[in-house]
């Protein structure tokens, strides 16, 4: 079944706000001063995000193709594999997305800001801050696994034995992302994703929260500009290798 764009847009936008509301919910049960999961450790992290992609594709993966991410649909049209016409749409819908489930974050987690007193464990629910302080090592922690992201999604999705059962194929995407959050989330978090970054950044700098601090904008471009570069390497390379002709 083909859907209109309006309604793609519509499943870009809810399945951008489940994915970041529930991945950025559990930063903020583990990280956040008196939740019942404080304290917790990274496989929680790993576990809501992993969740946190795999239930929106799941849910619309049929309907909008399920990029949830700029970086994807960045990559797919570059490589010739989505229409450049419908590419801002989908970006506004997904920027969009990624605000609103993150205004569900703060919500559900308001008294518990208000108790929290260091600012990198909340600007740390919001977006991503590299261990180190190193842009450099930003940078290549996020291309390689947004690299192996992107590059392992088109191969799920494409793979035979895929092809007639999509919801497994959602499902170990799922898993895929849980295990780069475990694998590849030391150094920065990570965001393999512009939206699911900048836009609760965004919202971090404007927000009224108390002993918020900075909203580091001089490492905000990182977790843009990596994850585009590689989704069109990552899409590039799969289709030059594995969808000749």
């Amino acid at each position: 079944m083909t859907y209109d764009l309006w309604t793609r847009l519509f499943a870009e936008f809810m399945g951008t706000a489940i994915m970041v509301a529930l991945g950025n919910g559990s930063v903020a049960n583990v990280d956040l001063k008196g939740t019942k999961g404080n304290g917790s450790d990274w496989m929680l992290i790993a576990v809501g995000y992993g969740a946190g992609v795999m239930i929106p594709a799941m849910m619309i993966g049929g309907i909008s193709g399920n990029h949830i991410n700029p970086a994807f649909t960045i990559g797919l049209a570059v490589a010739g594999m989505f229409p450049w016409a419908e590419v801002v749409p989908y970006l506004l819908a997904q920027f969009a997305g990624a605000m609103f489930g993150q205004l569900w974050v703060v919500a559900a987690y308001k008294p518990h800001y208000d108790l929290t007193t260091d600012p990198r464990h909340i600007l740390g629910t919001f977006s991503t801050i590299n261990a180190t302080s190193s842009k450099l090592n930003g940078f290549v922690n996020e291309f390689i696994g947004s690299f192996i992201l992107f590059f392992g999604a088109l191969g799920i999705t494409k793979a035979p034995f895929f092809q007639n059962n999509l919801g497994t194929a959602h499902m170990a995407l799922g898993f895929l992302v849980g295990t780069l959050v475990a694998s590849f989330g030391g150094p920065t978090g990570p965001a393999l994703n512009p939206a699911r970054d900048l836009s609760p950044r965004i919202l971090h700098a404007l927000l009224p929260l108390k002993h918020k601090g900075s909203s580091d904008w001089g490492y905000a471009w990182v977790p843009v500009v990596a994850p585009i570069l590689a989704a069109i390497c990552a899409v590039l390379l799969y289709k030059s290798v594995f969808l000749r002709g």
